[in-house]
């Protein structure tokens, strides 16, 4: 009988240092989203993400490293520049903090003309957008090493009045 008390003891040890994990890990996601993100402060994005971190996008590419993760970043502000992530309504994670999601809304303004290649823009329509979008991150020392992000790509073009 004590070997399984002292069997249910060490599972609750490991969930509840799980949770604390969870915890940061769900807190340094707040801060990415609301506070580097929207700040466009990329020089940040290291706390949260490791060097070589490979993201999948809503379109099924993937990208691999942060230098690249960061330029993709960046280029949603070129044509939006006021992009914007202010809350996480649903916020969750596995017992041992390796996994996290979180929706949020992604909110804008097509301000600014949009760069679609071969020195062509699409021109600004002045249309805003507010999307639903959900990241998955997959964790490990504190950073995440794969991103997974996911939004309707039709509604964020019809939203700034250039879907089709």
């Amino acid at each position: 009988m004590q070997s399984q008390i002292d069997s249910l003891q060490k599972q609750l040890e490991t969930i509840a240092a799980g949770n604390k994990e969870l915890e940061k890990d769900l807190a340094k996601f707040d801060t990415l989203d609301f506070v580097i993100f929207t700040q466009q402060d990329w020089v940040r994005f290291h706390e949260n993400h490791s060097d070589d971190v490979v993201v999948t996008w809503p379109d099924g590419h993937q990208t691999h490293g942060l230098e690249r993760h960061i330029e993709d970043m960046k280029g949603m502000f070129v044509y939006a520049p006021d992009t914007r992530i202010k809350v996480h309504p649903i916020r969750f994670g596995n017992s041992t903090g390796e996994w996290t999601c979180v929706t949020s809304f992604m909110e804008g303004t097509f301000t600014k003309p949009m760069p679609v290649g071969d020195g062509k823009f699409i021109q600004p329509t002045g249309k805003s957008f507010k999307l639903p979008m959900c990241t998955i991150g997959h964790w490990k020392d504190g950073v995440m090493f794969e991103e997974s992000l996911y939004w309707d790509n039709q509604t964020y073009m019809s939203q700034m009045g250039i879907g089709k």
